[in-house]
């Protein structure tokens, strides 16, 4: 980790703040004190902080959520009941990956997160969205330049897009996304997770980006802490609501 005694751009400054949170934690642990896994900063929490810092500044979205949980067919085979545990105002990303019983498991979701208060995204597939009413979609980073149209044929929806570098998180939000999810961040269990970029990287993409970015990929109750000076509009995960 690089640090300096003196920080004078604001992309240093966003470094240092995280490069102090990692300190932090570091310290804990290697002086037998508190542990990151059971403190205040829970995952949670973190979203809810960065939501309301986000939320301050100029140009933000008030509708946005700050938590997103994504759905996969093999680490999450019940999304049902990982809605029903989400946080009123958190979203649901729903992935059919092409299942023939995506209707009947989206409309299930459809109505947990209308009991629930949550906000319900359907990856990729537009048509689905609009058959469940859905809230919203989020695009693969190869389908982010249809962010704009569907903004337009469907100006209510919340629609986010993925991005792997800090050249597609800024194509998402030019081509129209509301926000983009950017991954990965810490080591992740998925099978297309790519290198993990570190709180301090993540930091300096989201200010290079600008726009709301949403950070993805081996965050959890033990990690997002180290997220809370990032700058990001809040935080996702596939598997890290039963941590």
């Amino acid at each position: 980790m690089e640090t300096a005694t003196r920080v004078t751009s604001p992309l240093g400054r966003a470094a240092a703040c995280v490069a102090r949170a990692i300190r932090a934690t570091t310290s804990a642990k290697a002086g037998g004190g508190w542990a990151i896994s059971g403190g205040f900063w829970t995952f949670a929490r973190t979203a809810q902080f960065l939501g309301r810092r986000a939320r301050l500044r100029k140009g933000a979205k008030a509708a946005l959520p700050t938590l997103l949980f994504f759905t996969d067919p093999t680490r999450t085979p019940d999304p049902e009941a990982v809605a029903r545990r989400l946080p009123r105002g958190a979203a649901v990303v729903f992935r059919a990956f092409g299942a023939a019983d995506a209707e009947a498991r989206g409309r299930r979701l459809k109505a947990i997160a209308r009991s629930r208060g949550l906000i319900l995204l359907i990856g990729a597939d537009a048509g689905l969205a609009r058959s469940l009413g859905a809230d919203g979609v989020h695009l693969p980073e190869r389908l982010a330049g249809r962010a704009r149209r569907l903004k337009a044929t469907h100006p209510f929806w919340i629609v986010t897009a993925a991005a792997h570098s800090p050249a597609a998180a800024r194509r998402a939000l030019r081509a129209g996304a509301d926000a983009t999810v950017v991954s990965t961040v810490f080591a992740s269990r998925s099978a297309s997770a790519g290198a993990p970029m570190g709180a301090v990287r993540l930091a300096i993409l989201v200010r290079r980006v600008g726009g709301a970015v949403y950070g993805l990929g081996g965050i959890d109750n033990k990690k997002a802490r180290l997220l809370k000076d990032s700058g990001l509009a809040g935080v996702a995960a596939v598997d890290a609501f039963g941590t």
